[in-house]
């Protein structure tokens, strides 16, 4: 299928993340460390704070706050909505200095997991697991450039983006936390896969930075081609994704190559996440 995607919101500064609070809110990041808080209908934005850092994936906390990768800066930012107030939330892990890190994703429990980037092409990267205190450890290890993260709905499995191999694994979570062995759920996913967003049936998608695409692949890792750009004029480096709207039906993706959120109409509500919105009936 190749489906309609239309320019949602424009003149952002290169954004690459992109999250929904609880009351339907869409925030987004900037380059430059801008914080974005986007209107309703995408019509206009406010920057709403600054980390000064290059902020990557963006996730919402079960209690409300907006936690930031800072892939400039090596940090994950906690950001409150209530007072705009900006603090750096972990800049370690087990007693070691984070490096560049890419996207979080929160557990129900307020638990937050991490990507490590890595470089291109070696086998370094890593996933840290954060405690709500913020208190990290390396959780698990090995990925080649490891990026965007998602969960289950039974959160029995972290799906974990290859974005130099063009794969996604996924590693179970064992029952008292710890990481099983890691194994392939999907290959082939040209080029550069990025950002990962489940709907409610269980299918994920998959959104590649390399060239516009958007995959999405049901549990047995069988994959569709859902959207592709190669003009890169409504998909442009495409990056992260995150389903909002009324219903929840609407896949939103941030295009680090241009200006703009792009949105595109799908018949399945996304699955709701840990810290996000939960859409009416």
């Amino acid at each position: 299928m190749n489906r309609e995607i239309n320019v949602f919101c424009d003149g952002l500064d290169h954004p690459e993340g992109l999250a929904f609070a609880s009351d339907g809110t869409l925030y987004c990041g900037g380059e430059a460390g801008q914080i974005y808080r986007i209107s309703p209908d995408g019509k206009s934005h406010e920057i709403v704070g600054d980390t000064g850092g290059f902020n990557l994936g963006l996730a919402f906390s079960p209690e409300g706050w907006l936690a930031i990768c800072d892939g400039r800066k090596n940090c994950i930012w906690r950001f409150n909505l209530s007072n705009a107030s900006l603090e750096v939330w972990a800049s370690e892990s087990g007693g070691k200095v984070l490096g560049g890190m890419n996207f979080p994703v929160f557990d129900a429990k307020g638990n937050l997991y991490a990507s490590e980037n890595g470089r291109w092409g070696e086998r370094e990267g890593i996933v840290h697991r954060f405690q709500p205190n913020g208190k990290g450890e390396a959780w698990a290890r090995d990925f080649h450039f490891a990026n965007g993260l998602a969960l289950d709905v039974a959160e029995s499995f972290l799906y974990v983006v290859q974005s130099s191999k063009n794969d996604v694994l996924r590693v179970p979570i064992l029952s008292d936390g710890r990481a099983g062995g890691s194994e392939a759920f999907v290959s082939g996913l040209t080029h550069v896969p990025d950002g990962l967003a489940f709907d409610a049936e269980g299918s994920l998608y998959v959104c590649c930075y390399g060239d516009n695409s958007i995959w999405k692949v049901n549990a047995r890792g069988d994959k569709e081609l859902v959207v592709n750009d190669p003009t890169s004029l409504l998909l442009n480096r495409a990056t992260n994704m995150a389903f909002g709207g009324p219903r929840g039906q609407t896949l939103f993706v941030a295009n680090l190559g241009g200006y703009q959120l792009s949105a595109l109409e799908l018949s399945v509500r996304g699955q709701a996440l840990a810290g996000g919105e939960m859409w009416s009936v």
